[in-house]
């Protein structure tokens, strides 16, 4: 997937992880795509919740070798 900017969050555990995406998807345009990379196994439920509640699309998540990737879609 294409994304405009990279955030390297592994090792961080919450909330770090969800500061941290919000404070750089405050800096980016409407409709520019966020990959957030994260090693806590709370972002799996922590992602989901954080798009909803703040209305950014959480648009795919995957996980390879024990690294979660997350693509957010800034509002």
């Amino acid at each position: 997937m294409q994304f405009d900017r990279d955030l390297d969050v592994k090792g961080l555990n919450c909330p770090l992880p969800i500061l941290r995406t919000k404070k750089t998807l405050a800096e980016m345009e409407s409709g520019q795509v966020l990959r957030v990379l994260a090693t806590d196994p709370g972002s799996l439920k922590d992602f989901p919740a954080f798009a909803k509640q703040t209305g950014n699309e959480l648009v795919e998540q995957l996980e390879v070798n024990r690294v979660f990737e997350f693509y957010l879609k800034c509002k």
